[in-house]
């Protein structure tokens, strides 16, 4: 029942307990319960809400940074990692596989406030060796979600 709960939840957040419970032929409270052991296991982290940031007057710019490092000693990447995702600004850290070490995203105000976090605060951490940075210009799916969709005229043209 579980993955059932998080597959559904996992696509629609606000999914209301009694349409959940329908959908899965359990009872509200049984479905309560699960919910509650997963929050409370942290298997359930958080709940978010996916806004398109272009379609508003706010401004926000996204950087996706690669990032090289030095694992420490008897800690190895983990120390490095807490000491990034602390940062305000840090909207993810992961630990990759390939060429770089960490991808970290990132949202400011403007380009130059995301460089000058790279340049004063990430880049003056001990272990970083180095770091690339790539600003995403344009999201077209995020999260599962398609963000731009353009409504299709499905009306049939007809000629005289």
């Amino acid at each position: 029942m579980r993955e059932k709960i998080l597959a559904i939840m996992e696509k629609n957040s606000r999914i209301d307990l009694k349409d959940l419970a329908i959908l899965l032929g359990e009872s509200e409270a049984a479905i309560a319960n699960e919910i509650a052991e997963m929050e409370k296991e942290k298997v359930i982290c958080g709940y978010h809400t996916l806004i398109d940031w272009d379609k508003t007057g706010e401004e926000k710019v996204t950087a996706l940074i690669e990032v090289k490092v030095t694992p420490q000693r008897d800690m190895g990447f983990d120390k490095i990692a807490e000491r990034i995702y602390q940062y305000n600004e840090v909207e993810a850290v992961y630990l990759m596989s390939g060429s770089f070490d960490f991808t970290i995203i990132l949202e400011g105000k403007t380009m130059r406030q995301v460089a000058l976090f790279v340049s004063e605060k990430l880049s003056t951490i001990d272990s970083v060796l180095s770091t690339s940075t790539h600003f995403i210009l344009k999201k077209y799916k995020d999260h599962g979600t398609i963000m731009q969709k353009e409504d299709k005229d499905e009306r049939m043209l007809i000629s005289l």
